[in-house]
């Protein structure tokens, strides 16, 4: 037997079974049985008023056999005593396990107040009323909940570490999921650019042969009328020396007059187009400017007063033709501004043309805060950055520097974009992607709007996303 079962088989003898405490002045009754006299007494005192208790009068019950003892037949055990003395003295009587109230074990659990308590606060009055146990029965119930709570955790650890494996394979799948998007997005970007590099290529080299083939074609109209600026300038020269001539030599020569017009031989070189028939055209770029696409609107407070705008969708006119003086209106050109204005980002919006008049029109940004009431030129100097629309009726040329853009062959559809922070506005051709033209500088002197001019009346319509635009007639 080892110390610890010594010191428990210790404890049980040392016990009593009323007071369930290590005995004081322990007693034995004829049966046999021992007990603290103090327990014993107060058990038999409370059997005195029962029922029956006449007919055995002085004599008492054991608590443990029910055999009947006389009172006075009760022995001290002084073995007992010292017995008991030994177990207080053992190792295993903590002081932690006394009640600090009444110095007694704490062998009883109560589930009121949720602690231990001696069996003298047992029988106080603030626990006669209570839920009471033993604490080995409380400790069992506590030790069979410990297991089944190690049995969950032990379940939910495992759930746990099995999740947690899968969630390792998941995130080393999409880390490999990505990294294959990310290389192949590397190399589709690299094919791109390949395909880029050679239609970039190809439009170099078509430029360079169209400039060689024109200058050739120019250089060899301009040899050709030097050498023709030579010969006639040989016959100026001799005409002028026979002006010079005394009047007999001039009469001689007038009897045999040279064949001058036979001398030289007068041509003219056809006329060499000076516009390029190789355009700008990137490929897919205009897929890449539609991701800047904004819904953009003409502000129909800005509209001139006989500028009709209708909205397809809502299927109503957005402004009534007739003389109106608002402050943010157009008087002087059939004109209108965005609804909304830019002063940072990419932005990027689509409009229809149809041009049937010779008046002109034009089409990009303007400044906010540009003249809408006087006639100015449509100039980055004044505020716009436009091109401007002709059926054929002026040149596809720059021209001077306060003069807009024109475009002598506008196409039906054109795109614009604006990138604020690099300060350009590039103009293109939906039909085929060509790029029209681009204002550049180093930066826009505050937010810009889109900007739409037309011509005269019937002469034609421009369609901004869902708003149709005419000049009334």
């Amino acid at each position: 037997m080892d110390a610890v079962e010594l010191a428990r088989k210790l404890q049980e003898e040392a016990t009593c079974s009323i007071c369930l405490d290590y005995f004081t002045d322990p007693v034995m009754t004829d049966c046999g049985h021992n007990f603290c006299r103090e327990c014993i007494r107060l058990t038999w005192e409370k059997a005195k008023g029962k029922k029956g208790r006449k007919k055995h009068r002085g004599s008492f019950p054991c608590p443990e056999c029910r055999e009947l003892s006389p009172q006075r037949s009760l022995r001290p055990n002084r073995l007992l005593t010292k017995v008991a003395e030994m177990a207080r003295q053992h190792p295993a009587h903590q002081r932690s396990e006394l009640c600090p109230v009444h110095q007694e074990l704490l062998k009883l659990y109560c589930q009121d107040d949720q602690g231990p308590i001696c069996v003298v606060c047992r029988e106080s009055r603030e626990h006669r009323a209570h839920m009471v146990l033993p604490i080995e029965e409380v400790v069992q119930e506590y030790k069979q909940r410990l297991k089944e709570d190690r049995e969950q955790l032990r379940a939910e650890m495992a759930k746990t570490r099995e999740l947690q494996a899968e969630k390792e394979q998941s995130l080393a799948a999409w880390q490999e999921q990505v990294e294959e998007r990310r290389e192949r997005i590397t190399a589709e970007f690299q094919k791109v650019s390949v395909l880029l590099e050679d239609a970039r290529g190809r439009l170099l080299r078509e430029l360079q042969q169209e400039q060689e083939e024109t200058e050739a074609r120019l250089q060899g109209a301009r040899s050709a009328l030097e050498q023709q600026g030579q010969a006639l300038e040989t016959l100026l020269l001799q005409l002028e020396d026979q002006e010079g001539q005394a009047p007999l030599q001039m009469l001689q020569d007038m009897k045999d007059p040279p064949d001058r017009k036979k001398s030289v031989s007068v041509q003219y070189p056809e006329k060499v187009p000076a516009s390029l028939r190789t355009v700008c055209r990137v490929p897919g770029q205009i897929d890449v400017l539609k991701s800047f696409q904004d819904h953009v609107l003409p502000d129909p407070a800005s509209a001139y007063p006989y500028l009709l705008l209708y909205e397809s969708r809502q299927r109503r006119y957005l402004s009534a033709a007739g003389p109106g003086q608002g402050q943010e209106r157009f008087l002087a050109y059939p004109c209108a501004v965005g609804l909304e204005a830019f002063s940072s980002g990419r932005h990027y919006w689509e409009v229809g043309v149809s041009l049937a008049g010779e008046a002109p029109w034009a089409l990009g940004v303007c400044r906010d805060d540009v003249s809408r009431r006087e006639r100015v030129p449509k100039s980055p100097e004044n505020g716009f950055w436009v091109v401007q629309l002709s059926a054929g009726a002026r040149p596809a040329a720059a021209g001077p520097a306060r003069a807009p853009v024109t475009l002598a062959e506008p196409p039906s559809h054109m795109g614009v974009f604006l990138d604020f922070e690099a300060g350009e506005v590039s103009f293109y051709s939906l039909r085929d992607g060509a790029h029209l033209h681009t204002y550049a500088q180093a930066a826009f002197p505050g937010p810009l709007r889109p900007f739409f001019c037309l011509g005269a009346p019937k002469s034609g319509q421009m369609v901004v996303s869902t708003v149709t635009l005419w000049v009334k007639g």
